[in-house]
C-alpha cells in the first residue's frame, strides 16, 4: 500500500510484488494443471486402478487408518484444486476403502478445502478485475447472486448437471462472501457424497470378483497380458436416472426461498 501525497488514503500498489501476489497463485495451479495432464497422472484415478491394487490399498488402511485418511485428502484437496476429472471416483473410492461414514466425511473435508483453495485464488486473482471493470449489467448479476446468495449455491451444487470446476469459480467472480461460499459448499456436497459413498461401500463384493475372474484370464491367456484380459468395471449402475431426479429435486428446493421473496416483492 501507498499513500498518495496531501492525503490519508492508501492506495493499492501496482509494482511486481503485488502483481507476483495477485496472479502467481493462479499461474501455480494452472502450470500444475498443465503438469499432471502432460504427465498423464489424471488416468491414475480410475476404478480399473483402485480395482487392481484393492487388496493392497485395504492392507495399507488397516495398518495406517489415519494416514490413508491424511492422504486421501490430500488428493482429493489436488483434484478439486486442479479441477481434475476425477470427484466422482474418489468420491466412490472412499465409500469403498473407508466405508460410507468415514468415507463421506474426509470426503466433505477434502472437496471443501479444494473447493475453498480454487476459490481465494480466482477470487483474488480475477473477482476483483471484474469487479472494477464490471458494467450495469454484471454489477446487477452480482448483487442479485449475493443477496440470495446461499440458496443458489445450494442449486447449483446439489444439480449434477453443472460442473464442480464452474462452482467453485463462479460464486469467487460474483463477489460471493468467503463465509457463505464454504457454508453452502458443505451443505450441498454432502448429499451427493453420502449416495455415492454408499454406492461405493457396496462394491467391494463387485471388485473381487472382477480381480478372481481378471487373475483366472491371465492364466488362461498368459501371452495376451492386459491386451487380452482388461480389467474392466461397470459403473453405470451408480448414477441412475431416479438418483439425478432425487439431486435436480432438492435443487429446486433451494430455490424456493428466492422465489418466495421475489413474490413477495412483486405482491407487496
Amino acid at each position: 500500500m501507498t499513500v498518495q501525497p496531501g492525503g490519508d488514503v492508501p492506495r493499492k500498489s501496482s509494482g511486481p510484488q503485488a502483481l507476483l501476489r495477485r496472479w502467481g497463485p493462479l499461474a501455480a495451479i494452472v502450470g500444475l494443471m498443465v503438469l499432471v495432464f502432460a504427465m498423464g497422472w489424471q488416468r491414475y484415478l480410475s476404478f480399473e486402478v483402485i480395482g487392481s491394487n484393492y487388496d493392497a490399498l485395504k492392507a495399507f488402511i488397516a495398518d495406517h487408518l489415519v494416514l490413508a485418511l491424511l492422504i486421501y485428502v490430500a488428493i482429493y484437496v489436488i483434484v478439486v484444486a486442479l479441477s481434475l476429472p476425477g470427484g466422482l471416483v474418489m468420491t466412490v473410492a472412499g465409500g469403498l476403502l473407508f466405508g460410507w461414514l468415514l468415507g463421506s466425511v474426509a470426503t466433505v473435508v477434502g472437496a471443501t478445502i479444494g473447493a475453498t483453495l480454487i476459490f481465494l485464488i480466482a477470487k483474488s486473482s480475477l473477482g476483483e478485475a471484474l469487479a472494477a471493470k464490471a458494467g450495469p449489467w454484471l454489477e446487477k448479476l452480482r448483487a442479485g447472486f449475493k443477496e440470495n446468495a446461499v440458496s443458489y449455491l445450494l442449486f447449483l451444487r446439489l444439480v449434477p448437471i453443472f460442473p464442480f470446476w464452474l462452482v467453485n469459480l463462479a460464486p469467487a467472480l460474483l463477489g460471493v462472501p468467503l463465509g457463505t461460499y464454504v457454508i453452502a459448499t458443505i451443505v450441498g456436497i454432502i448429499p451427493g457424497t453420502v449416495a455415492f459413498s454408499v454406492a461405493g461401500a457396496g462394491l467391494g463384493s463387485v471388485l473381487e470378483a472382477q480381480s478372481a475372474s481378471h487373475a483366472a484370464c491371465l492364466a488362461a491367456h498368459p501371452a495376451g497380458g492386459e491386451a487380452a484380459c482388461p480389467y474392466q468395471i461397470d459403473t453405470s449402475a451408480l448414477v441412475t436416472p431416479q438418483l439425478l431426479a432425487a439431486f435436480v429435486l432438492l435443487g429446486v428446493v433451494a430455490l424456493i426461498p428466492v422465489a418466495y421473496k421475489k413474490w413477495s416483492k412483486r405482491n407487496a
